[in-house]
């Protein structure tokens, strides 16, 4: 509870994870709940110090740039679990909640996947399966699919 015990801690590594985002402008720019910059600075900076994240320093005309570390990347079962708790006990909309639902549907194999997409994203690790599909691109999919349906009409 000491690394992951705030909201903002597992927002961070959520967005990080399942978001794709590694720089401090991207996650304070997309966050869905308006995380204010000096919170934001806080838990990362908590964040590397529990060891769940690194941070490059920017050089020169680069960013900083943020990666997980391999105990931030096996956070991934607990956020799995959080998300299916929150399916059942939180309101949430189709879009948000389709990923939460394949990674339950999915189970330990999909989270492994992601894990590995993750080692070699974050660690330079190179997946052990390269030509599986991607765990990521069919969770990506499924968010853009359900982001783009559009509501049946009534019939009167």
């Amino acid at each position: 509870m000491e690394a992951l015990g705030d909201q903002w801690s597992l927002i961070v590594l959520r967005d990080v994870i399942f978001g794709g985002r590694r720089h401090f402008r991207d996650l304070l720019a997309n966050s869905e709940e308006g995380i204010a910059s000096n919170i934001l600075s806080s838990r990362l900076k908590s964040l590397v110090a529990g060891g769940l994240l690194t941070h490059e320093e920017a050089e020169r005309g680069r960013r900083g740039t943020y990666s997980l570390t391999e105990a931030g990347i096996q956070t991934v079962p607990i956020m799995v679990a959080l998300g299916s708790w929150g399916l059942r006990h939180r309101p949430t909309t189709p879009e948000l909640s389709v990923r939460a639902r394949l990674l339950e549907e999915g189970g330990p194999p999909l989270w492994e996947d992601l894990m590995d997409e993750l080692r070699e994203a974050h660690l330079n690790i190179p997946r052990p399966n390269p030509g599986r599909p991607r765990a990521s691109r069919l969770l990506q999919d499924a968010y853009e699919e359900r982001k783009n349906a559009v509501a049946p009409t009534e019939v009167v």
